[in-house]
C-alpha cells in the first residue's frame, strides 16, 4: 500500500489517495488518513496506457518476428514508456504472415505475456491509392480463409483496419457479428461509402487524417465523416503525422470519449537506432521522424508517454483528457471494463508521471517497472 498525491479516478483527480492491490487487481483507492506511515509518491498517477496500434519497438517489428518471444520483446520495450496493454499490429502482408501472427498472439497469451490483449490487423484489405508504406503486392480483397483466421476467439480482442471501397457492407457486418472491431483507414472512399460502412458496423478510424480521403467543402471524404459521426478515431500526436491545430480540431469535434492516442510505433521506437530494413526498402530516422528513402512517412518512433506529453504540451489538452484518451477510451472501444480505469476491481495498471510528464514509475498488474524507484517516506 502507498499514498499518491494526485490520482486520476473515473470521478476526476483525487488528492492524497492511498492505493492497494492484490493479485494484480486494485483493492483500495480512498482518502489517506491524516496520520499514516505509508510511503508517499509525488506526481500524477494515471491509468496504464493502452496502445491499439503498435507495429513494433525495441528493434523488433511484428511482421519480421512473428513469434511469442518477439511479442514479449515489443511489450517490454513499450512498457518502459508507459504502455501496460497493447494490440500488436501486423501491417499488410501475405496470408502466411497473417497465420504466423495469429499463432504468435495465441502462444503469447497462452504463455502469460502480460499486456497482449489481442491483435490488430492493419490490412491487407486496403486501397492502393492510400497505401502509405504498405506493400502493394499484398493488398487484396478479403478471402473466406482470412475471415476465418481473424475470427478465432483465442486471439483476444481483434481489431482490423480496412478500406470500405475494398470490403463490402456484408463482410463488415460479418466481422462485427464476430466481435471484431472494424476500423476504416488507408482508404480513398467517398463520404457515402464511409457512411455505409459505419452503418454496417464499423466503429472507428485508424490514424485520423493520415492515408485517407480528406475533408473538402463539397466532398467530406473519410476525414469529414470521421469528425462528424459518433465513432472512435486514433490519432498519432508526434508533430509529424498531424499538425497540432488539426489535432485540436479532432479533439474538439470528438472529445475524450471518442479520441484515442496511438503510437503506430515501428521497430525503431524505444531505441536509438537510425535505420532498419522494411520489406523491400528501409526506414530511416531523422530526429523523431521516420520515412522511407522516398520521403513517405513510415509509422513513428513514438511511445505512449510521449504521445500523452505531446498532446498536453503541443495541443493544449489537459492531462486528465490526454490520459483518458490513452487509457479509458481505448479500453471502452475494446470492451475491456477492467482496464483503463483506476477503480477497485480493475487491473492494477498505473503510470506515475512527474510535473514535466516524464515517467517515474509504472505498475503492470501490480508489478513495478523500476525496482529501485521508491516513494518518499512521510
Amino acid at each position: 500500500m502507498f499514498v499518491c498525491e494526485n490520482v486520476l479516478t473515473p470521478q476526476g483527480w483525487r488528492q492524497n489517495q492511498q492505493i492497494a492491490f492484490t493479485d494484480g487487481r486494485l483493492t483500495v483507492i480512498e482518502d489517506a488518513p491524516a496520520q499514516h506511515d505509508l510511503p508517499v509518491y509525488q506526481g500524477w498517477l494515471v491509468p496504464g496506457f493502452i496502445d491499439v496500434q503498435v507495429n513494433g519497438g525495441g528493434g523488433v517489428l511484428f511482421n519480421q518476428q512473428r513469434d511469442a518471444a518477439g511479442l514479449a520483446h515489443i511489450m517490454r520495450a513499450h512498457r518502459a514508456h508507459g504502455t501496460t496493454a497493447m494490440l500488436p499490429t501486423l501491417i499488410t502482408d501475405s496470408f502466411a504472415a497473417m497465420a504466423d501472427a495469429a499463432t504468435a498472439i495465441k502462444a503469447a497469451r497462452a504463455a502469460g505475456v502480460t499486456g497482449i490483449i489481442g491483435v490488430h490487423f492493419e490490412g491487407p484489405w486496403l486501397s492502393t491509392a492510400r497505401k502509405g508504406v504498405h506493400s502493394e503486392q499484398f493488398i487484396r480483397p478479403p478471402t473466406a480463409e482470412e475471415l476465418a483466421l481473424i475470427s478465432d476467439a483465442e486471439l483476444g480482442v481483434v481489431m482490423v483496419t480496412l478500406a470500405p471501397e475494398t470490403v463490402g457492407s456484408e463482410v463488415i457486418q460479418q466481422l462485427t457479428d464476430a466481435g471484431i472491431r472494424v476500423f476504416l483507414g488507408h482508404s480513398d472512399a467517398t463520404a457515402a461509402q464511409v457512411n455505409t460502412a459505419l452503418d454496417a458496423g464499423a466503429i472507428g478510424f485508424t490514424h485520423l487524417y493520415n492515408a485517407m480521403s480528406p475533408l473538402q467543402s463539397r466532398a467530406p471524404g473519410m476525414v469529414g465523416v470521421a469528425l462528424a459521426r459518433d465513432c472512435y478515431a486514433g490519432l498519432i500526436v508526434d508533430g509529424y503525422h498531424v499538425d497540432p491545430q488539426a489535432c485540436q480540431v479532432a479533439f474538439r469535434a470528438k472529445g475524450r470519449e471518442q479520441m484515442m492516442l496511438v503510437t503506430d510505433a515501428m521497430a525503431l521506437a524505444a531505441t536509438d537506432a537510425q535505420q532498419v530494413p522494411f520489406f523491400d526498402t528501409e526506414i530511416i530516422r531523422d530526429g523523431d521522424k521516420l520515412t522511407t528513402p522516398d520521403g513517405t512517412l513510415a509509422g513513428s518512433c513514438l511511445t505512449m508517454v510521449e504521445a500523452v506529453r505531446n498532446t498536453v504540451q503541443m495541443c493544449g489538452v489537459t492531462l486528465q483528457d490526454a490520459a483518458i484518451m490513452a487509457s479509458a477510451t481505448p479500453a471502452a472501444m475494446l470492451g475491456l471494463d477492467t482496464y483503463g480505469r483506476l477503480s477497485v476491481g480493475c487491473h492494477a495498471d498505473m503510470v506515475l508521471l512527474d510535473n514535466d510528464l516524464n515517467l517515474v514509475q509504472l505498475w503492470q498488474q501490480g508489478e513495478p517497472l523500476h525496482k529501485d524507484v521508491h516513494a518518499c517516506q512521510p
